[in-house]
């Protein structure tokens, strides 16, 4: 089981912290949004005697919550076809569990968000990668080049919409294929749909789940971590038309007995709260994406597309190896003792060799930290390359 790329490097991000030096932290997707007042109200104001178990399936509650919210995207689903679970992570691990035995095989497009394959690996499925690339906005490659990689053994095809770590994403035209390869070759789809509130540029969010033809091959992946900035509440869902898929489901969350029964309360607020949250939340978000983005484009050498989701981007920087330049900005740069710590995005990658010259930075910090962390970036590259004898002449 690999480290994880966001927190590898943090021993040197504690050093660092030690010595006197503010860190902009661009490596993880930890929101700096204020969480909706009604759910911490809700959680302080909780009255019952005895914090006791909640049902295995979750707080009927909050099922019927989540039911009304899909309907907003045009997908309806019933109280027997959701499952309340230990945030998305827990979503993803009992889908792969369900789906795949081991040996099995998962398709997933790389970069992927890392901890898939640690979900796969404690129970011996084994991810195949299909790779996607940053000259090309990480949008997914052809059908015959998706379906080369499927034998006998592949279960599933997982995939990150809107994308972390990569901002994709995918157009009503790429989730009709992926479904069109799932019938064609008896697949599970299991999309991870985490971030579905956040995009970009007028672009509109295209359900896996919106496609009729494979609902009962579709499993949503769902969480209140991003959305509504509430991580550590660790409270997620799993969502599919496959009745008998759930049921078999239902029995890994009756084994670990419930989901956390007063953040499930306060996740119901959460989903009552009023649509123009979101509006303003995403117009934040889209303004420090744009921030991003044009640092990077006035980089020289640097390869990076506009992403149009999520708070993420893969850039592709002149150097062999980003994990070493992330090292050198912790543990040997700063501009008045400030310094960013980024993500190395090799470990996003299953394919040994890419990702080595890429890093992935979260935009969430607010508008005056994200552009002084550019200009640190910026600079620090120049001081590396420069160290190295790579500076262009």
């Amino acid at each position: 089981m690999q480290e994880s790329p966001i927190r590898k490097l943090a021993p040197y991000a504690v050093a660092a912290k030690k010595s006197g030096k503010k860190i902009y932290h661009l490596n993880i997707g930890q929101p700096d949004i204020l969480t909706p007042p009604a759910f911490m109200e809700t959680v302080t104001n909780y009255s019952e005697k005895v914090l006791a178990y909640s049902p295995s399936e979750g707080i009927p509650e909050l099922i019927q919550s989540i039911i009304q919210y899909y309907k907003g995207y045009e997908i309806d689903f019933e109280e027997d076809e959701i499952l309340i679970t230990n945030g998305g992570s827990e979503a993803l691990q009992f889908s792969i569990i369900a789906i795949a035995d081991a040996g099995d095989e998962i398709l997933v497009p790389e970069p992927f968000y890392a901890n898939y394959n640690s979900f796969c690996s404690a129970v011996d499925v084994n991810i195949v990668p299909v790779t996607c690339r940053a000259e090309e906005g990480f949008h997914l490659p052809l059908k015959s080049y998706i379906e080369g990689f499927i034998t006998p053994k592949t279960k599933a095809i997982m995939v990150s919409h809107p994308g972390n770590p990569t901002g994709v994403v995918y157009t009503k035209e790429e989730v009709k294929l992926l479904c069109e390869i799932a019938i064609e070759h008896n697949l599970f789809i299991i999309s991870d749909e985490v971030y579905r509130e956040f995009v970009y540029d007028g672009l509109e969010f295209f359900s896996f789940a919106n496609v009729k033809e494979t609902e009962d091959r579709v499993v949503i992946i769902d969480s209140i971590s991003k959305r509504f900035s509430a991580c550590g509440a660790r409270i997620g869902c799993i969502a599919s038309k496959n009745k008998q898929l759930i049921a078999q489901i239902l029995k890994l969350c009756q084994s670990r007995l419930c989901a956390p029964t007063l953040m499930q309360i306060g996740a119901i607020q959460l989903y009552n709260t009023q649509e123009n949250y979101f509006k303003s939340v995403n117009k934040e978000y889209e303004k420090r994406r744009d921030i991003i983005y044009q640092s990077l484009n006035n980089i020289p050498n640097v390869i990076c597309r506009k992403p149009t989701g999520a708070f993420y981007v893969i850039a592709k920087l002149p150097i062999e190896d980003a994990e070493d330049f992330s090292i050198f900005l912790l543990k040997d740069f700063s501009i008045n003792n400030e310094t960013v710590m980024l993500a190395p995005a090799k470990g996003f990658y299953s394919t040994p060799g890419l990702g080595n010259d890429e890093v992935r930075i979260a935009y969430i910090l607010k508008e005056e930290d994200l552009i002084s962390a550019m200009e640190i970036l910026n600079k620090g590259l120049i001081q590396y390359l420069n160290n190295k004898n790579m500076l262009p002449k």
